[in-house]
């Protein structure tokens, strides 16, 4: 058992990102044929059990998320378990690339899991190109018992990065609003889990409606919407503590809040008169500020991820729109033209789009624009698809999607329009925003 143990520590002893290797998928142009990748199971170094299940199990369920996560972003075609060699810890290293390419498997990613003395899961990571023979990528995890699906999560991240140039985006979060109850009179409480689901929890008892969340840069604070005391306006929820606090003591309804890229101020809007106008407020001092006085309903501000400019959408021209102005409030521009109306902008983490919901003859679809105007494409093709939020890497675009029937759940799409899919939640859901990576 000691042998196998440190047989395992041995292979992450050198990580390396080798320079050579051609294997790579374009993400650019859409996808025509994922690629076929092995994900074998796991092995251990040494059996043991752990307060999360045995070693071997574990290692199972890793190769399982892995294989869960490349499957979902549409580049790739994991090949049937059942069908695939079984590594043991030695083959870990020196795969039997053979057998894989007689599977017709283009990449392998294996790895093992080892159980440390303090407490610790090790989960090593290997990224292989099965023609050439040569590995691609390397990384050791280290994780708490309990948080052994991070591992998964940051082992398909490598792959990801490694074969498309891209940042990965599966060790990440959403907040979203669960609902339940009649139409007439639903109750709607601020969840959070894993970007596939899993470890679901409810941060609010649903007393209170909520709607909007948002998460900040730091991801230890979401700001939403609440009618608390019949009073609709911002809050602040702060995971840590599960302290939840209204944001300043404003004389109107204030709605619609989102983080500025360094988490210090957050836009939002405050309706008075008949007019909603966009606000900015310090966080750290309280202190507010006006950025648009038009007789309109201004309203769903993002900031660019550069902090220097603003879209938000609104009626001032007539129909809902949206528009772009400097940080500061000044040099208004509108963007969206065309049939129909537009309306939810929320700037890429890339900067080089805006997604935002397309309205016409009734159909609500996720669609995406360039700063400047051009370039609108549909994305999505829904009856009813709202409120888009962005992946950490700006590649796929998470939305509510709402059915004829009236339930409504979560979807993403990737840029490609492409590669749709559902996200289990236990009740209904809407209102989802998609957090940054996990530290």
């Amino acid at each position: 058992m000691m042998r196998a143990a440190c047989l395992a520590l041995a292979l992450l002893a050198l990580v390396a990102w080798p320079a050579r290797g051609t294997l790579r998928v374009d993400i650019t142009g859409g996808i025509e044929a994922p690629m076929p990748i092995a994900v074998p199971s796991f092995p251990a170094s040494a059996p043991r059990p752990t307060a999360a299940g045995d070693t071997a199990t574990l290692g199972a369920a890793i190769a399982g998320i892995v294989e869960a996560n490349l499957r979902s972003s549409g580049l790739f075609r994991p090949i049937e378990r059942a069908a695939l060699p079984q590594p043991d810890l030695a083959q870990v290293r020196a795969p039997d690339f053979p057998a894989y390419r007689a599977l017709a498997a283009q990449g392998l990613v294996s790895g093992f899991v080892t159980a440390n003395g303090d407490g610790t899961l090790t989960v090593g990571c290997y990224l292989y190109d099965v023609f050439a023979q040569e590995e691609l990528a390397r990384q050791g995890f280290t994780v708490p018992v309990a948080g052994w699906r991070r591992a998964a999560h940051k082992c398909s991240d490598l792959v990801y990065s490694r074969l498309t140039g891209e940042q990965g985006y599966f060790d990440s979060r959403i907040v979203y609003v669960s609902e339940t109850g009649p139409r007439t009179s639903r109750v709607k409480r601020l969840a959070i889990m894993d970007q596939d689901g899993a470890n679901h929890r409810f941060l609010t008892s649903g007393q209170n409606l909520v709607l909007l969340p948002r998460f900040s840069p730091s991801q230890q604070t979401l700001s939403y919407m609440s009618f608390e005391g019949n009073r609709p306006r911002v809050w602040l929820y702060h995971l840590g503590t599960g302290r939840q606090e209204a944001l300043g003591n404003f004389p109107a309804m204030t709605f619609a809040p989102r983080f500025s890229p360094d988490g210090s101020k957050l836009l939002f809007s405050m309706m008075a008169g008949g007019n909603a106008d966009i606000h900015l407020l310090d966080i750290g001092t309280g202190q507010t500020r006006r950025l648009t006085s038009a007789n309109a309903i201004d309203t769903s501000p993002s900031f660019s991820p550069d902090g220097r400019r603003i879209v938000f959408e609104s009626d001032r021209g007539g129909s809902q729109q949206l528009y772009v102005m400097n940080a500061d409030g000044t040099g208004v521009e509108r963007i969206s033209f065309g049939e129909g109306r537009a309306a939810s902008p929320v700037w890429s983490p890339r900067g080089d789009l805006i997604a935002f919901v397309r309205i016409r003859g009734g159909q609500f679809r996720i669609a995406v624009i360039r700063p400047d105007g051009s370039g609108e494409r549909m994305l999505s093709d829904g009856w009813q698809d709202e409120n888009p939020s962005w992946s950490p890497n700006g590649r796929v675009i998470l939305f509510t999607r709402t059915e004829r029937n009236g339930r409504s759940g979560l979807a993403s799409i990737d840029l490609t329009g492409r590669n749709e899919r559902r996200i289990p939640t236990p009740l209904e859901a809407s209102d989802a925003s998609w957090g940054p990576l996990l530290p």
